[in-house]
């Protein structure tokens, strides 16, 4: 090591102590925790603008929750009513709740909340909700448009807010009915939550935790010095070892695929300049053809590090998901074929397809700060190669992707414990569904699935939707995306740390792993 190594490594040493010097006592003591699972919401911690949607707002209380098998139950609620058409939801709440500043929660802090959540302009659909209104002090009437099916999902993702505390700071000053309060935040830098002491659940054994925000490599050195009590950390750092902490590989939906434009190249623009369209993507053949030669066992074992399992659709295992999504990929043979009779052919022996003189070639675009994304696009481009298909890829800002989402293929990164993605991403109205995929049928039957009147009954058109023997958003049918792989969330765990049984997790925004942090407990 020569003298500038010695010094850099010096200098590293000095500031991870210095960063992390002040919770080196506090490190598996009985009573509190330090965690580094990166995840902080650019919005703050408002549930109107999106936080707990892809697992536990931690702060507030939500109607529902889900239990260790992804079933609803009881939460703030204590029952809920349907009506036979539909267009009332009756909800009744617990009259033991109070909020972390003491006073009770209401049926007038939940009307309150799901009024405010309609008009807030987040990331909370309640367009299908007329109002929420209070019939008695402890009772919320939900009143529809037409029937929403999928409003059992805000039941249990929507924290409840209290109303008399709400304003345009709540997001970084939150106030909730959950098992924690904020007692400290640094923006970038860490977080710290004690105990509500009114929470009506199971209390927490933790009398403080510590959210640690920093760089992956940063935060794993940390772990790696004994300062972590668990870290989250990319598949390719799972197989290293770390005294005095195991590896917690946790299933998930959390998924990654390319985003395909489906509609021609015609020279039309949005309506802030974006580009519309791509003629190679446009083509059927294309895309069905990329689906049947990506090998996504693969794309698991090498760029996940087997940390993982291959991606057929959005919600691959959950109850909508339909099976017949699966289909026999790894096959650059079959590819070749189907492109052959599609009529694209190596014309002039580049090795790249071309069909009435168009290439069949493209750029395939990742965001740049996502290692991940990069590595399963050069992997796929790979492959693609194979089958003559060249896919160019380059990594761009989030900034940039905007203006190139509609022209290019984008990998992209979805998955939650809601069918509400499918219509999301294949609706033909959806802001969602960049590549601007049409389907008449597809449409109908997600219409349908949404406007069901239960949950139950809405199974079948979801996964019609996906594919119903003869056509479909899935694979099989008119294959608008090339779902690749589902991650698995990988974390560094102390030893003396009993995190309870894992729940398939939800896209790694907000912190899923913490949805049971209430039976989390120190061993002896």
């Amino acid at each position: 090591m020569n003298r500038k190594q010695c010094f850099l490594a010096l200098c590293t040493a000095l500031l991870l102590t210095m960063a992390f010097g002040a919770f080196s006592a506090s490190v598996m003591a009985k009573d509190t925790l330090v965690l580094a699972l990166r995840g902080e919401p650019s919005d703050g911690f408002n549930p109107m603008m999106g936080w707990g949607r892809y697992g536990n707002p931690l702060f507030q209380s939500t109607l529902l929750k889900h239990d260790d098998d992804l079933n609803p139950i009881n939460d703030l609620a204590t029952d809920y009513t349907v009506s036979g058409d539909g267009l009332l939801w009756t909800v009744t709440i617990r009259q033991d709740a109070r909020f972390s500043d003491g006073k009770k929660v209401t049926a007038e802090d939940v009307a309150f909340t799901f009024n405010k959540a309609k008009t807030a302009g987040g990331k909370v659909d309640l367009s299908q909700m007329k109002e929420a209104v209070v019939v008695a002090p402890y009772t919320v009437e939900f009143h529809f448009v037409e029937p929403d099916s999928t409003f059992i999902h805000k039941l249990l993702t929507l924290g409840i807010v209290p109303k008399h505390l709400y304003n345009d700071n709540y997001g970084r000053n939150p106030v909730g009915s959950g098992p924690f309060k904020m007692i400290s935040w640094v923006e970038g830098e860490q977080m710290s939550v004690e105990p509500n002491p009114y929470y009506y659940g199971k209390p927490s054994p933790f009398k403080k935790i510590t959210f640690l925000y920093g760089k992956e490599d940063t935060m794993f050195a940390a772990a790696k010095a004994g300062k972590l009590d668990m870290v989250v950390v990319p598949p390719h750092l799972g197989h290293q070892k770390v005294k005095g902490m195991h590896v917690k590989a946790v299933r998930s939906v959390d998924n990654r695929g390319l985003m395909f434009p489906v509609v021609p190249n015609e020279g039309k623009k949005t309506d802030d300049g974006a580009p519309i369209g791509n003629d190679v993507t446009a083509d059927i053949a294309i895309r069905k053809a990329i689906n049947m030669a990506l090998d996504r066992k693969k794309l698991v074992d090498g760029v996940l590090y087997g940390y993982g399992r291959p991606a057929y659709f959005v919600c691959d295992g959950l109850a909508w998901d339909n099976p017949a999504n699966k289909i026999k990929d790894g096959d650059p043979k079959g590819a070749r074929k189907l492109l052959a009779d599609a009529g694209w052919k190596d014309v002039d022996g580049d090795g790249v397809l071309e069909k009435n003189g168009l290439k069949a070639e493209f750029t395939l675009v990742y965001p740049a700060d996502r290692s991940i994304r990069q590595g399963l696009a050069l992997a796929a481009s790979d492959m693609l190669r194979e089958i003559g298909i060249k896919a160019n890829v380059i990594g761009k800002s989030w900034d940039e992707i905007k203006g190139l989402r509609h022209a290019n293929v984008i990998v992209y990164g979805w998955g939650n414990h809601t069918p509400i993605e499918i219509y999301s991403l294949y609706y033909s109205e959806s802001d969602n569904n960049r590549g601007f995929y049409k389907n008449p049928k597809v449409d109908e039957y997600l219409k349908k699935a949404i406007t069901s009147v239960s949950f139950a009954d809405s199974m079948q058109w979801w996964k019609k939707a996906q594919w119903d023997g003869e056509t479909g958003a899935g694979p099989k049918g008119d294959a608008p995306w090339a779902w690749l792989v589902n991650l698995d969330h990988v974390y560094f765990v102390s030893d003396k740390l009993d995190i309870g049984k894992a729940r398939v997790e939800p896209h790694g925004h907000g912190w899923p792993i913490t949805a049971n942090i209430t039976d989390w407990k120190i061993l002896d």
